[in-house]
């Protein structure tokens, strides 16, 4: 049985490195950057536990070709979110109509795009919560914890023991819109992360960053309310309770909230490392999600807007680093900005 990553950067590479630790059959499709840094170095996988696995460049299959597509039992799709429309049309022309296809990306809408495009497929929504930084000489960190979470299917079976042998188990979800919807107030952390230039910890230690995200998640969650959506607890924090947590004092969020800080010192959001590549980012999916959700319901989400104009001033090269209270100022709507 055949699994193939297809869009192996960071994330994908991370995931398709272990299944192959662990002897699963794994081909990675991606770009000609992460192929020539394999060929030159391997893949070295570590961990926030000092977990470390080498891997050679003779024992990895890396290619930049879809075409490989074709052999593939399951596909775990960790494309960016604006090129899911590209991945399944290579889908469709290339793979078995048999395989599982797994959409493992930010954000929400992701496998429906999927669904409709590869209407013979099996399509399951999934995510992955923790976060990996590529270093150099070919490193792959984790620096957070966290199991993959995929949509229940029966689908899954033959599956589990490959991801559990690989140490990246599936948590199989019924509602997985709830999921996603949780997982994503979690990721309304990239852009401050992205703009502040700090490592997580450093970045989540500092109040006036916290508030900033506080702000975005009661937003959402305002947003969420109105639509009628729950969004599932995938932290050890309840979604209500996470905006006042994020809002404590920094002495009293250390003791009450230390397990937020278990994050290893490297690691960074994956929105910062496209900054710092110059790749467009995510943000249209998640923070856009937010505000296309609100204006399908009549409300309007400025401080969510506030930071996608920030995020797009710094793809384009403007300012890329705020402290705290710069940011906190920036995104927060005036009164009468709320309709």
């Amino acid at each position: 049985m055949k699994i193939a990553i297809f869009g192996a950067g960071s994330i994908g590479a991370y995931v398709g490195g272990s299944l192959t630790t662990s002897g699963a059959d794994v081909v990675l499709i991606g770009r000609a950057r992460m192929q020539a840094q394999i060929e030159r170095h391997g893949l070295v996988l570590t961990d926030l536990h000092d977990g470390r696995r080498v891997l050679d460049a003779a024992q990895i299959s890396y290619t930049q070709d879809p075409a490989a597509l074709k052999e593939a039992d399951l596909i775990l799709v960790t494309v960016k979110s604006a090129d899911t429309a590209q991945a399944a049309a290579a889908i469709q022309q290339h793979a078995q109509a048999t395989a599982l296809v797994i959409s493992l990306q930010n954000g929400v809408g992701n496998a429906e795009v999927l669904s409709q495009a590869l209407p013979h497929h099996t399509v399951l929504a999934g995510m992955v919560p923790f976060n990996v930084v590529a270093l150099p000489e070919g490193r792959l960190h984790r620096g957070t914890e966290g199991d993959i979470g995929v949509q229940a299917s029966p689908a899954l079976a033959q599956w589990q023991s490959a991801f559990e042998a690989a140490g990246i188990p599936l948590q199989a979800f019924d509602n997985f819109e709830q999921v996603q919807w949780g997982k994503l107030l979690l990721n309304l952390n990239n852009p401050v992360n992205a703009l502040s230039g700090l490592q997580l910890k450093a970045e989540l230690s500092q109040r006036a960053y916290r508030q900033c995200l506080a702000l975005l998640i009661s937003e959402t969650l305002t947003v969420l309310q109105r639509a009628g959506i729950a969004p599932a607890k995938v932290a050890r924090i309840g979604p209500k309770l996470l905006p006042w947590l994020l809002r404590l004092p920094d002495f009293l969020f250390v003791r009450v909230a230390a397990a937020m800080l278990r994050i290893d010192e490297e690691a960074r959001s994956s929105m910062w490392d496209d900054l710092q590549m110059g790749r467009r980012t995510e943000v249209d999916y998640l923070n856009g999600a937010v505000v296309k959700l609100a204006h399908s319901i009549g409300l309007d989400a400025p401080a969510n807007e506030r930071i996608i104009s920030l995020i797009r001033q710094a793809e384009a090269g403007t300012k890329t680093a705020y402290a705290g209270e710069a940011l906190l100022s920036a995104i927060t709507p005036s009164p009468r900005s709320a309709r």
